[in-house]
C-alpha cells in the first residue's frame, strides 16, 4: 500500500481532503454545508483516492493552516456562501427576497432603489404598465430622474402618464403597496437576476470590441473550456436593438421568415427606431394591422418580450450564417458578416 510521505508534492485539493479526513465527521459535515455540489464533488473523490498518509504529513499540514489563518486577517465574501448561511436560518422565500435586495440596486425603501435605477431600463419597463401605475411611481421618485424616464416612453403613453399626474390627488395607502409589491415582484427581482450576468456582458462587451480574428479565436478557445459561458457570451453580443444594422433587404427577408405574433411582442418592447424600420419595410396595410395588434395586446411582461426578442436575434443569426442577409458589424469598420 502507498504511504504519503513528501509533504512537497501535495496538490491543494489534497491538503483540503486530508484537513476534512482529519477532523472527524462532525466537523466535516459542518464544513461540507458550505460547499457547493462541485466543490463537494471534487473534494470526494481526492479523498476516496488519498490512500495512507503519515502522521508527519498531518502534522505538518496542521502547523501550516493554523500559519496561514493567523497570518492573514482577511476573508472573502460571496453571495453564494452568504446566500448558504442564510439558507440555514431563514425559509428560503424570505432569504431570495433579502438576496433579491442586495444584488439589485442600493437603497433602503423601493423609492429610493427605484432612484438609483437608470432611466432607459425603468423606462423600458414602466412603458408596458398602466398609465396609472406609472403616474404613481413617477409621483413618487426625484422630479429630475421622473423627467428623464418620461423623455424615454413613447410620446403618446407619456402623455396619458401626464394627464394622469396632473389629475392625481392624494394616493391611497393600498395602492401605493401594491404597486411597490409589483415593483419588488416583478421588476427587482427581474433587475437582481440579470446581475448575476455582469460578467458575461463585460466579457461580451470586450469580445465585440476584437477584431474578427481574435475574438474567433478566443470564442473557440472558451467554447473547449466552458461552452455554456461560451454560449452566453455569444448571444449577449447581438441584441434585438442590433437589428437595426441591417439594410432594407434584410428586413423584408426577415419579416417572411418570422412568427408575427412573436414580432408585434419583441417589437413592443424595442424602440422607435426600430419599430420605424420594420414598419416602413411592410406593406402599408400590414404595418396598420401589426400597429393594430400590439394596441390589442395591451400590458405585456418583460420576459415575454424579451423571450421574443431572444427568437427574432436567433432567426436574423441563422439567416446570416445561411447567407441570406448581412449585418454591418458596427465596429467603426466597413467589414460585413455573411
Amino acid at each position: 500500500m502507498r504511504i504519503r510521505e513528501d509533504y512537497r508534492t501535495l496538490t491543494g485539493p489534497e491538503k483540503a481532503a486530508i484537513m476534512m479526513l482529519a477532523l472527524g465527521e462532525e466537523h466535516a459535515t459542518k464544513l461540507f454545508t458550505h460547499m457547493d455540489d462541485e466543490e463537494i464533488r471534487e473534494l470526494s473523490q481526492t479523498m476516496a483516492n488519498l490512500g495512507t498518509v503519515s502522521a508527519n504529513i498531518i502534522e505538518r499540514l496542521f502547523v501550516e493552516f493554523a500559519e496561514q489563518i493567523s497570518s492573514t486577517g482577511s476573508l472573502v465574501g460571496t453571495y453564494e456562501s452568504t446566500e448558504r448561511l442564510l439558507m440555514k436560518v431563514l425559509d428560503s422565500e424570505k432569504v431570495n427576497q433579502i438576496m433579491e435586495d442586495i444584488r439589485g440596486p442600493a437603497g433602503r425603501t423601493m423609492w429610493d432603489k427605484l432612484a438609483n435605477v437608470n432611466e432607459t431600463v425603468l423606462a423600458n419597463y414602466l412603458k408596458n404598465e398602466y398609465p396609472q401605475t406609472v403616474a404613481v411611481v413617477l409621483s413618487k421618485i426625484k422630479g429630475e430622474h421622473a423627467a428623464r424616464v418620461l423623455a424615454q416612453l413613447p410620446e403618446s403613453f407619456a402623455m396619458e402618464v401626464v394627464m394622469r399626474m396632473l389629475r392625481m390627488e392624494s394616493v391611497q395607502k393600498e395602492v401605493l403597496d401594491d404597486v411597490e409589491r409589483t415593483l419588488r415582484t416583478e421588476f427587482m427581482s427581474n433587475l437582481a437576476r440579470t446581475s448575476r450576468r455582469d460578467a458575461h456582458e463585460m466579457m461580451a462587451e470586450i469580445f465585440n470590441n476584437l477584431d474578427r480574428n481574435t475574438e474567433s479565436r478566443f470564442l473557440a478557445a472558451l467554447e473547449e473550456r466552458n461552452r455554456d459561458s461560451a454560449e452566453r457570451i455569444k448571444a449577449l453580443m447581438f441584441t434585438f436593438e442590433d437589428l437595426s444594422k441591417l439594410d432594407p433587404s434584410g428586413v423584408q427577408t426577415l419579416l417572411r421568415v418570422v412568427d408575427k405574433p412573436k414580432l408585434g411582442l419583441a417589437l413592443k418592447g424595442s424602440s422607435e427606431t426600430l419599430r420605424d424600420l420594420f414598419f416602413t419595410n411592410m406593406s402599408e396595410r400590414a404595418a396598420k394591422i401589426m400597429r393594430e395588434d400590439m394596441a390589442a395586446m395591451g400590458p405585456v411582461r418583460l420576459r415575454d418580450v424579451d423571450e421574443a426578442q431572444m427568437y427574432m436575434v436567433q432567426v436574423a443569426k441563422d439567416l446570416a450564417a445561411r447567407g441570406e442577409i448581412v449585418m454591418a458589424e458596427g465596429k467603426g469598420e466597413d467589414e460585413l458578416i455573411y
